[in-house]
């Protein structure tokens, strides 16, 4: 089939590489003439396994075009899948910009029927309006290629998990269709039914519903995801202060089929693209229908606390005052596999440690320079400040010199490293865990202060003992 993907982020990308993988004749229109002559030269603007080779691949195959003009793409297309960005606005709705544009070079430049499916994560009543848009240009256009043409909106919510896009891309678990009922709505499923087929050989994934289901269906999954996370992190809080094993617990309530393990891990929050500016489009949702989501309030809340809270444990640790001390950071991408810092927790860690005064080195093994520019740009932070900051290319050098080792993201090679190396390294052995790698007693067994989050271990109730005591006094 021919389809064309409109935007070369993640979403887009992967999707239209996939399809292509699969057979089918792809064009990926992007306005960004930078971004698409790298990609046909076969370079992944972005950090995602195994998305590079595809597109190399099938780039080869010529099954797979990038193209800045508008025309030709729309033209191509018998499905359009519109993959574009839609950012937090200041008041927390998603910003709809660059849909509406994507839905009015359709409707200048439609020649034909055409499948439109938002794939971007968008508010419900989305699709209503990107059919207003279009049929709007059909009607004012002077091109009698446009005139009179049909046209179905669909939604086709996308369910990536960044690090591991392309293969949740070709092995879904659901794959969600909303398609209301009106013209041409059985000549689009039809179309959609084709093109996901080879997904549905071994058993149906698709389900059917009506399109601001389907909106409203992305939306409540990541709320749902988060939720869970923020959950778990705010039992784990408590578990400290009572002497309790949240990995015993997680293990306990997993084994539950009703609840199950997803999303249970304890740990210094969430970040990346999806969870927090949906959170945030779900509650303004909320909001101009006069409701409030108290539950993803707290949701919010409890993920903003989390951010810090390796670096309270750190200032029990070593006082308010970190001047003189120096802190190695594993790990900066906000989940491992990919080189996103968007809403990072390393960011927000990093910005507090310089704020006490302490000296940093960092590691990751893809996303220093995202940091860097995070650091700038999203953070604000100022270049003599980012100056106290030492980007290593290696994760044991980062621990030269070092007062203790702080994990942020939990990359595979940070799970069973060389411990030797790293009491060698650094200058107190003291890890704070902000993943809960490792075990308590294991570590310990090998005379490393260890601090994780929600974890049973001796040395942290020392601490929190001597606090209590010093409160009773």
């Amino acid at each position: 089939m021919k389809v064309t993907v409109i935007g070369t982020g993640y979403v887009g990308l992967v999707t239209g590489a996939c399809l292509a993988e699969l057979g089918n004749d792809v064009v990926c229109f992007d306005i960004n003439p930078e971004k698409i002559t790298q990609l046909k030269a076969g370079i992944s603007p972005i950090f995602e396994d195994g998305l590079e080779s595809i597109i190399k691949k099938n780039l080869s195959a010529n099954r797979l075009h990038f193209s800045t003009q508008v025309a030709e793409s729309i033209h191509h297309g018998e499905i359009i899948f519109i993959a574009v960005g839609t950012p937090t606005t200041e008041s927390g709705a998603a910003d709809l910009t660059q849909v509406q544009a994507s839905a009015k070079n359709i409707g200048q430049w439609i020649n034909g029927y055409k499948v439109v499916v938002n794939k971007s994560t968008v508010p419900v009543g989305t699709a209503e309006m990107v059919k207003e848009i279009i049929q709007g240009e059909i009607d004012s256009s002077q091109n009698t290629q446009t005139q009179g043409v049909g046209f179905s909106v669909i939604s086709n919510p996308e369910f990536l998990k960044e690090g591991c896009a392309v293969d949740d891309f070709m092995r879904p678990d659901r794959i969600i269709l909303g398609v209301d009922d009106a013209d041409y709505s059985d000549k689009a499923k039809e179309m959609m039914n084709r093109l996901y087929a080879p997904f549905n050989r071994h058993h149906e994934r698709t389900l059917v519903m009506n399109v601001r289901s389907a909106e409203f269906t992305k939306y409540a999954s990541n709320a749902m995801l988060a939720t869970r996370i923020s959950f778990m992190n705010e039992l784990a809080n408590l578990a400290e202060k009572i002497q309790v094993d949240i990995e015993s617990v997680r293990k306990g309530m997993g084994a539950d089929p009703r609840i199950g393990y997803s999303f249970l891990y304890a740990g210094v929050g969430y970040g990346g693209s999806c969870f927090p500016k949906d959170i945030k489009a779900l509650q303004n949702t909320a909001n101009t229908h006069g409701l409030s989501l108290e539950i993803l309030k707290s949701v919010e809340l409890v993920n903003d606390h989390q951010k810090l809270i390796m670096t309270q444990k750190i200032m029990r640790r070593f006082g308010a005052n970190l001047t003189g001390k120096t802190i190695a950071l594993w790990g900066l991408a906000f989940k491992p596999n990919t080189d996103d810092i968007r809403e990072a927790p390393s960011l927000r860690i990093i910005k507090k440690l310089l704020e006490l005064g302490a000296h940093l080195r960092v590691y990751d093994p893809i996303a220093l320079n995202a940091t860097k520019n995070a650091l700038s740009t999203e953070m604000k932070i100022d270049a003599q400040t980012i100056e106290k900051i030492e980007f290593i290319n290696h994760q044991y050098d980062v621990l030269i010199n070092a007062d203790a080792l702080l994990i942020v993201t939990e990359w595979k090679e940070f799970k069973s490293p060389d411990f030797n190396l790293i009491r060698q390294n650094l200058k107190s052995p003291v890890i704070f865990d902000g993943r809960n790698l490792f075990e308590p007693t294991s570590i310990e067994e090998r005379n490393f202060e260890y601090y994780g989050v929600g974890r049973l271990n001796d040395r942290a109730h020392e601490i929190y003992a001597s606090q209590r005591q010093s409160t009773a006094l």
